[in-house]
C-alpha cells in the first residue's frame, strides 16, 4: 500500500472510531430529520379532547350577559313564534333544528322536568357550566348541534324559544325521554374526535431518508 492510501485508510478509521466513541458516550447528534417531521413535536390531538371538559369561550357565549333583561311580550305569540323557530332549519348552518333532536319529547333528560335554572349533562361535560336557565339551553344548542350563533339576548327569537320550550316542558314526564336522535350528527357527543386517529401516528415522513 502506498503512502497515501495508507493516510487516507487510516484517516477514515480514525474518524469512523471518534464518530462511534461520541455516539457511545451520548452526545447529542442532532436528527436532520426531525425538523422535517410536523409530528414529531406532539400528538396535536393529545393535549386536550376539543369537545371535553370546558370551553371558555362557548361558556362565555351560553351564559347570561350583565344586567341581562329578556325581551317581553304576549306569551301566546310568542309560543306560536317558537313553535315556528323550533322547526326552522335556517336557525341552523348545518341543516338541523331544533326539532330534530327534540320532536315528541326525543333527547331530554330526566332533568328537563325541574324547574330553571338546574343542572345540564351537555353544559357540564362540554362547557364547564353548573346550573343554567332555559334560554341558556337555548343558546347552548345554538353553538353545539346547530353549530351557528347564538341569537341575541334581547331578541324576540330567543324569548320565543323559551317560551316554546317552557310549555314543553309542563307537559314533559320522564319516563316521555326518548334516546337522542342526533348523537351521531353532533361532533361532541357520540366520541373524541381525535381519539380515533392519531394524525401523526401513521408515519414519519423522515423515517425512509436515510442520511
Amino acid at each position: 500500500m502506498n503512502r497515501k492510501k495508507y493516510i487516507r485508510a487510516t484517516t477514515t478509521a480514525m474518524l469512523s472510531v471518534g464518530l462511534m466513541a461520541t455516539a457511545l458516550s451520548g452526545a447529542a447528534i442532532a436528527n436532520p430529520c426531525a425538523a422535517k417531521n410536523p409530528c414529531a413535536a406532539r400528538n396535536p390531538c393529545a393535549a386536550r379532547n376539543p369537545c371535553a371538559a370546558a370551553n371558555p369561550g362557548g361558556a362565555k357565549m351560553i351564559s347570561r350577559p350583565a344586567n341581562y333583561t329578556p325581551y317581553k311580550g304576549n306569551q301566546a305569540e310568542l309560543i306560536k313564534l317558537g313553535e315556528k323557530l323550533f322547526n326552522d332549519t335556517k336557525l341552523s348552518t348545518n341543516g338541523m333544528a331544533c326539532a330534530t333532536c327534540h320532536q315528541s319529547y326525543g333527547a331530554y333528560n330526566e332533568s328537563f322536568a325541574q324547574p330553571y335554572p338546574h343542572k345540564v349533562g351537555m353544559a357540564s361535560e362540554n362547557y364547564g357550566v353548573g346550573a343554567i336557565n332555559l334560554d341558556e339551553a337555548v343558546q347552548m344548542c345554538m353553538i353545539g348541534p346547530m353549530e351557528a350563533k347564538p341569537l341575541g339576548w334581547k331578541s324576540k327569537e330567543l324569548a320565543a324559544l323559551v317560551a316554546y320550550v317552557g310549555s314543553l316542558q309542563k307537559g314533559f314526564k320522564p319516563a316521555a325521554g326518548q334516546a337522542n336522535p342526533c348523537v351521531a350528527k353532533n361532533p361532541c357527543a357520540a366520541r373524541n374526535p381525535c381519539a380515533a386517529k392519531n394524525p401523526c401516528a401513521a408515519k414519519n415522513p423522515c423515517a425512509a431518508k436515510k442520511h
